[in-house]
């Protein structure tokens, strides 16, 4: 039969010198070559990640003059304002910022976006830090293209500092300083930061400029403490976990294990998370959507306020709050998803969806869309639209450059932005058709020019007696992983499905064998697709360790099953 999969190429004498150089079994070799860690120096560096393997901040525009600013208002003990977009890496990078300027003893009015005012810093926000009497104010995660707030700002004598991540659009900004990595004259080698990422190098060099002034609480203060945070925000906003990223995601979900904080603590007991051990999937799953739940419906100032949250009696009513909110969420969410799949089901054969009606919610259409393009395969564009007036979320696949296409369709946007695999617009109800034509279009042209592949890309391909207990626990060395670091994919050709059982509403659990190796395995949702005892498979899957009542072994998690006809 013909497989739909394919494995990624790798050289035998560089997996046998990473196996003998870095003492590494086969299998996990293998896939450190498939994926391009061929020195076993950067394999060696990959495996352990280390904070003080991470770059200094030189080539990051801007860096020195926000510290120009930044070291005269700590000193002088001004109020500065602190602004963050309503997701968890804005929610996240003010409370790095918050924490980070009051241990320094400055006066901090800390506030994130509300969803009725639109994405960013908008003029009725600068005009709340200026009845505060703010003397500066410093933003997470949006403001590069907040033009009209920060002139607000600065006709007061207000200056704005603007750490984020999003597209630069080009011409000069009306900020002081403008931390983006994307910045065409940014020269710091990795471009991947989140915004909390990018706030975590201003803190530490913020720190470094004043202990050399002698500012007393410098001396005390370690940027480390905010890692945590930052693993949070990074880890939610799906930016690759790869160099600086993986370096600070690694080391901070360590520290976001032991929940120091209140509300944190508070976060994991109510979604599950166990204390010891946080993976992404519990950031991505249990601690993210109850965080931006708030910012989903409306004021996400309830999520600050958590990560802010110095009580624990404070700290357990908040989070109680943010699962209500992610409740009501989830039953938003489940209404607009079977209204849009019915929706989509109406254009088959377009290289794009774009989907939207009135009353869609629109603090829950950027997960819509996430999840149509995991069932469509294809580049989903969501909008919500309340009294003809709509707000959109694009998610992508297959390379489509979204921030490129929605500027190639701009002519029928009220606003738009984002980046490359994620981005959000703004447009009428009369100008939804002809955007729909012209974006389904741009993702047209797009594929047209590159050859169909279906095939799942594999890491190696491996034998059921390769995958025990000792093999997959080194195989968690390569976490964490999400964007820019998926989990090993394996193949595992000729095995036979000894039993079968449906568990709970929809998954499938197998017990595999081939000659005299046998293991466990989990298809999640795929109940429908049961082979049946005695079937002859090759399964596409990811190891793991299944840990119940304190015993732990291996198990698969099957990602596709594929019935041998020959």
């Amino acid at each position: 039969m013909t497989l739909t999969w394919r494995v990624r190429p790798t050289d035998k004498a560089t997996v046998a010198r990473l196996r003998d150089e870095l003492h590494l079994r086969p299998l996990t070799a293998t896939v450190l070559a498939a994926r391009g860690l061929c020195e076993p120096e950067a394999a060696g560096r990959f495996l352990a990640p280390r904070l003080a393997d991470l770059r200094p901040p030189d080539g990051i525009a801007d860096l020195d003059r926000a510290l120009d600013r930044l070291v005269p208002a700590v000193t002088a003990g001004q109020r500065i304002g602190v602004f963050g977009d309503y997701d968890v890496d804005g929610v996240t990078t003010a409370a790095v910022l918050t924490t980070m300027l009051r241990a320094f003893g400055a006066q901090v009015v800390a506030r994130v976006a509300h969803r009725s005012s639109g994405y960013g810093l908008s003029p009725a926000d600068a005009t709340h830090f200026l009845d505060q009497g703010c003397t500066l104010v410093v933003t997470g995660d949006c403001g590069t293209t907040d033009g009209e707030a920060i002139v607000l700002c600065r006709a007061r004598g207000v200056d704005v500092i603007v750490i984020d991540h999003h597209h630069v659009p080009s011409g000069p900004s009306a900020a002081y300083a403008l931390l983006n990595p994307h910045r065409s004259d940014d020269k710091f080698p990795f471009k991947g930061l989140a915004s909390c990422g990018v706030a975590f190098y201003l803190a530490a060099a913020l720190r470094t400029r004043l202990r050399g002034q002698g500012h007393p609480a410098a001396e005390a203060y370690d940027p480390r403490e905010v890692l945590d945070l930052v693993a949070l925000g990074t880890v939610a906003d799906m930016v690759p976990l790869r160099e600086e990223n993986r370096i600070l995601a690694s080391i901070g979900l360590r520290d976001l294990a032991e929940f120091r904080r209140p509300g944190l603590r508070a976060l994991s007991e109510i979604a599950g998370v166990e204390h010891g051990s946080v993976l992404t999937s519990d950031v991505s799953y249990r601690l993210a959507p109850r965080l931006n739940a708030a910012g989903r419906l409306g004021d996400a100032q309830v999520a600050l306020d958590l990560l802010l949250a110095s009580d624990a009696a404070e700290a357990s009513r908040l989070a109680g709050e943010l699962d209500d909110m992610n409740r009501q969420r989830q039953r938003i969410q489940d209404q607009i998803w079977t209204e849009a799949v019915r929706a989509a089901e109406e254009f088959p054969n377009d290289a794009a969806l774009v989907l939207g009606a009135e009353g869609w919610h629109q603090g829950v259409v950027g997960i819509v869309a996430a999840k149509l393009v995991d069932k469509f395969r294809k580049p989903v564009v969501v909008v919500g639209f309340k009294e003809g007036s709509g707000r959109g979320s694009a998610r992508t696949i297959g390379g489509l450059d979204l921030y490129e296409s929605l500027a190639a369709c701009q002519e029928h946007l009220t606003v738009f932005g984002g980046h490359a695999a994620a981005a959000g617009l703004g447009l009428s109800a009369a100008q939804m058709e002809a955007f729909r034509a012209s974006f389904v279009a741009q993702a047209q042209r797009y594929f047209d020019g590159r050859p169909e592949d279906s095939a799942l890309e594999v890491d190696a391909v491996a034998d059921l007696a390769d995958l025990d207990l000792y093999q997959v626990e080194e195989l968690e060395r390569l976490a964490p992983f999400g964007a820019g670091n998926s989990e090993p994919l394996f193949a595992l050709p000729g095995v036979v499905a000894l039993s079968t059982r449906v568990v709970g509403a929809s998954h499938l659990q197998i017990t595999l064998a081939c000659g005299a190796a046998v293991s466990h395995a989990i298809a999640f949702g795929m109940a429908n697709r049961d082979p049946g005892q005695g079937a002859q498979l090759d399964i596409i899957g990811t190891a793991e360790v299944d840990s119940f009542r304190g015993n732990r072994r291996p198990r698969v998690r099957v990602k596709q099953i594929l019935r041998r006809t020959s």
